[in-house]
């Protein structure tokens, strides 16, 4: 048997994080399978569906790198299909018409809640003739005994007795199929034989189960993934930060970051934490993934993220910089240092790519203001002298001396002169060049932002301190 899995999203907005889970199982599954993993979007809501949500589904599968190998399916695109099902169902007896009205589904549907017993609907049309003529829906002729076993991947044997499931409709009055209807003809014509999906859609599988035993299918293994949480154990929402996957690329997480954390809500693998995209396939299991609710924890995907742009390879790192580098106004490519060498010089001081875009906006581009602390500690009357020296020093450096060992021995050079240490000449001349009182070793600092940059900062440093003692 060829394992086949599918995500089948509905287009009705972004990627969501829990979406995106559930794809990234249902990827890991079908790879550590050897089989084949099928994107099909589920648009019959005609009213919420929209092309926006489609590609932002899309996108964020792309930036992901969750490669399908067979899709996008469009449902809208097979409701002629669905009908032949439908039509089929009905004249083997196994669906019938309905034309109940709303109030007395109103009616019973009180009269069940007021004697405490669980709404459903009680078969008043199994035995009648509808007119097909006349305005009515079509229900599926659910088994009235025995149980529905579900043989769930991660949760185990769970039972539904059949009482407990109504006559569901499988087509609305307007002639349009339900969401019970389309999916289990989709997963059985696709051949699906896994479906990984959130926990809830388990009430729905027995339902599904009936219906395609109905038409003659064997039912795929089903695996119920227990939803995520947010910080404060409610369900996680917008209320809780970003959900949406595209959003997160637009705060600067890497795309490995963010499925290694994904992958971690739920599921392990001893105490390992940090996991390729080649070892989620190899171990993933999807019996290994727990039953109870996951919390999601940004504090722990700041560190995943912060990991992997320390450790990722520099080059992927920085195209994955430059539009963040971008938004700032900033382009890497016309004038400054190769963004590579900002992210060797960088890469540990920041969490996401769009804090490392904003302290590295100094290797290319004046900054505004200095940090007010640090040029109050370092900017002031006394640090006059090293950063005189200093200019005088690098401003006779040539072009190709303009390299880090040189520019160390100059800055060493000139606090054996004035007889201080490293510090009291290096800082003040960070703080000038940088603005603030933190950046990569002084010599990289000043390698990255230039010899011509960093002789014009010097002198406004030093306007800075003589405009600060003369309003003194």
């Amino acid at each position: 048997m060829t394992v086949r899995t599918r995500f089948a999203p509905s287009p009705t907005g972004y990627l969501h994080v829990g979406g995106a889970r559930t794809a990234l199982f249902s990827y890991l599954f079908a790879r550590r399978h050897g089989g084949q993993f099928v994107l099909r979007i589920e648009d019959t809501d005609l009213e919420r569906s929209t092309a926006e949500s489609v590609n932002a589904i899309m996108e964020g599968l792309t930036w992901l790198g969750l490669d399908y190998d067979e899709g996008p399916f469009f449902q809208t695109e097979r409701f002629e299909r669905y009908q032949q099902v439908v039509d089929d169902l009905l004249e083997r007896g196994l669906a019938y018409r309905c034309d109940c009205p709303k109030e007395r589904l109103d009616r019973l549907r009180d009269t069940q809640m007021a004697a405490k017993v669980k709404p459903r609907y009680d078969g008043h049309c199994r035995g009648r003739e509808i007119d097909p003529e006349q305005p009515h829906v079509v229900r599926f002729k659910n088994p009235v005994d025995g149980a529905v076993i579900v043989d769930d991947l991660i949760r185990g044997r769970v039972p539904f007795a059949n009482t407990e499931l109504d006559d569901l409709i499988i087509r609305r009055s307007d002639g349009s199929p339900t969401y019970n209807l389309t999916v289990v003809v989709d997963d059985a014509d696709m051949a699906i034989t896994h479906v990984i999906r959130g926990d809830d859609h388990l009430n729905n599988t027995p339902r599904q189960i009936n219906i395609l035993k109905a038409l003659g299918h064997e039912p795929p293994r089903y695996a119920h993934v227990p939803m995520i949480l947010g910080p404060d154990g409610k369900r996680l929402s917008k209320r809780h930060g970003a959900v949406s996957v595209v959003s997160y690329r637009d705060n600067g997480y890497l795309p490995e970051a963010l499925l290694n954390y994904l992958v971690r809500l739920g599921w392990s693998h001893g105490d390992q934490e940090v996991f390729s995209l080649d070892e989620m396939i190899a171990l993933f299991d999807i019996s290994d993934v727990n039953t109870a609710a996951s919390a999601f924890n940004v504090e722990k995907l700041d560190w995943l993220n912060q990991h992997y742009i320390q450790h990722g390879e520099p080059k992927h790192i920085a195209r994955l910089l430059s539009p963040h580098m971008g938004e700032l106004g900033i382009d890497p490519a016309e004038d400054g240092p190769e963004l590579v060498d900002v992210v060797m010089a960088q890469a540990a001081r920041a969490k996401t790519l769009k804090e490392l875009a904003a302290i590295s906006a100094f290797c290319y581009r004046d900054f505004e203001d200095y940090d007010e602390a640090a040029a109050k500690k370092h900017l002031r009357p006394v640090a006059r002298p090293a950063l005189e020296g200093l200019r005088a020093e690098l401003e006779m450096l040539a072009l190709e001396d303009w390299e880090p060992e040189t520019l160390h021995r100059v800055v060493e050079r000139v606090a054996e002169e004035l007889e201080l240490n490293m510090g009291k000449v290096a800082q003040p001349l960070r703080v000038a060049v940088v603005g603030r009182a933190a950046s990569p070793g002084i010599d990289v600092t000043l390698q990255l932002v230039g010899k011509d940059a960093t002789l014009r900062r010097i002198d406004r440093a030093l306007a800075f301190i003589d405009a600060r003692a003369a309003n003194a």
